[in-house]
């Protein structure tokens, strides 16, 4: 792949560098310059979905709205939790109430003061419209505003990860007349107090930020930022190479050997919370049957799979959390390679010559590799798997309304906690949008999981959770495929970049020298 890499540097170069010098002179028209060192490119794979912390849960629209908003709580690049946000401290009153302080005089894009009614007003719409990660807050029962600055969090239950998970981009505080006001549009239209404001989305194409002056912690490193949305990992490579972007997120694993050797680059390989995994629709037949879930399971070499697809990157899964997470359960042994022992429990499912079915997956070059290697193993136990490619965003659409057989996706756990691991994908309440596309559940699980949530007591926590992932192990929804790096690179001239391990990287502090 080193080869095909640099050839294609070769062959697009000249292509590549007349595209950038017309988009610099459309750019010059927008901002007064060219993409210079007051504006910090970066390439991503995907668009966004929604600008709406609330209407969306996704990775792309997450790591855009990370610099327009901010959270009450702030969670640095190493997962600790820290008064860095909007909170000026906190005291812990109970296990079921928290009181808050906000900091005075933090500013919305459209100039008015954050005060408590504001925060009130997003963890009520949160629920009001069930945000798809409105289970991150399902333990809150009321915001009591006191004053302007102060509040108390009322919980219903205790919930050990509570504070951790109000640094979650999904509960990034929303400026009550601004929603009101922008009514369907608001999506498009986002306004928070966050580093950046919003300039203009271009779908499928590019979003444009520009520094917000009067954030409280002072004005951002950059003027500008522009998320440029480039698909295919080698392009963002090239883009990367060339100059036209200053960072690219999720090097492909292909190009990553490569983009390590290129002059004037440097590049970043950090452990991540990230687990990659193929979902079955539970409930559809045939896999509402968990003799034919496992079936799948044992029939794919899923080792070989990673390794081919990953390129190394990426560690086999045996389970659905990665051992970065707390309380994952490193003892589940895995399904492991078993074609024979397939047939024999497809064949005792009712389905001795197998089935016709379709695997989908959006415009991802690690699942389409995983889909296709996947198609052949499955053709050898009497499986016909069509493979079915769709566009990102109808994609979660479609599989969040169940229109699918088998899905690739990943989920982040973004707090490091199981909780967030295991309760959104596997809880029967989280179907759909939510998380749980694969629709199935179980009631000890649900269980577990509401015990692991409400108890305060870690050792608790952990065997709750330990259980959990026993069971959806034996259970199946889901092929467990990889726990993956997170690969991502910058220019040498970039300062301040240091990679998020939940991949919402932070680009307050960062800037072209």
């Amino acid at each position: 792949m080193r080869i095909s890499l640099r050839s294609a540097l070769r062959v697009s170069l000249a292509a590549i560098l007349a595209v950038a010098f017309l988009a610099s002179c459309a750019q010059e028209e927008e901002l007064g310059k060219g993409e210079d060192i007051e504006t910090l490119v970066v390439g991503m794979p995907g668009d966004p979905r929604s600008l709406d912390p609330q209407r969306t849960n996704d990775q792309p629209s997450a790591r855009v709205m990370k610099q327009i908003y901010d959270t009450l709580m702030y969670q640095s690049a190493d997962l600790e939790v820290t008064t860095d946000g909007l909170v000026e401290s906190y005291e812990i009153i109970s296990d079921t109430e928290f009181a808050f302080k906000l900091k005075e005089g933090v500013l919305f894009h459209n100039g008015d003061e954050l005060t408590a009614n504001d925060v009130r007003f997003t963890f009520e719409r949160m629920r009001e419209i069930s945000a798809p990660a409105a289970f991150l807050v399902a333990a809150l029962d009321r915001v009591e505003v006191i004053d302007d600055y102060n509040f108390t969090m009322h919980l219903s239950f205790p919930f050990g990860p509570f504070i951790t998970h109000l640094a979650h981009p999904a509960t990034s505080i929303l400026n009550e007349r601004a929603v009101n006001e922008g009514g369907e549009e608001y999506a498009r239209n986002p306004v928070g107090t966050g580093p950046f404001s919003f300039v203009e989305w271009r779908s499928g194409d590019s979003v444009t930020l520009t520094r917000f002056d009067d954030h409280f912690r002072g004005p951002a490193a950059s003027e500008h930022v522009r998320f440029r949305i480039i698909t295919e990992d080698t392009q963002r490579t090239i883009a990367l190479e060339t100059g036209e972007a200053d960072i690219i997120y999720d090097v492909g694993p292909n190009d990553f050997d490569a983009v390590q050797e290129l002059d004037g680059v440097e590049s970043f390989q950090t452990l991540g919370l990230t687990t990659f995994y193929m979902g079955f629709n539970a409930q559809k037949e045939p896999f509402d049957d968990v003799r034919v879930r496992r079936a799948i399971n044992l029939a794919l070499d899923v080792e070989s799979a990673t390794n081919v697809a990953f390129r190394g990157f990426a560690t086999a899964a045996k389970g659905p959390l990665a051992p970065t997470v707390q309380f994952a359960n490193t003892e589940i042994p895995g399904y492991g390679h078993d074609q024979e022992e397939a047939r024999r429990l497809l064949a005792e499912a009712g389905y001795p010559d197998g089935f016709s079915t379709s695997i989908w997956t959006n415009d991802n070059p690690v699942r389409i590799m995983y889909a296709e290697i996947f198609q052949e193993q499955l053709r050898a136990v009497g499986i016909d798997a069509n493979i079915e490619i769709v566009e990102w965003a109808p994609y979660l659409d479609r599989t969040a309304r169940g229109e699918h057989d088998m899905f690739m996706l990943g989920w982040v756990a973004v707090t490091g906690d199981a909780d967030y691991g295991l309760y959104s994908l596997f809880h029967s309440s989280e179907f759909g949008d939510a998380g749980n596309r694969t629709f199935w559940g179980n009631d000890e699980v649900d269980r577990l999981l509401d015990e692991g949530k409400a108890s305060p007591i870690a050792a608790e926590r952990e065997a709750a959770y330990l259980r959990a992932q026993e069971i959806i192990f034996e259970e199946a929804p889901w092929v467990f495929l990889a726990f993956r790096d997170d690969l991502a690179a910058t220019r040498d001239y970039v300062e301040g970049f240091h990679p998020h391990a939940a991949g919402h990287h932070v680009l307050y502090n960062v800037r072209n020298n």
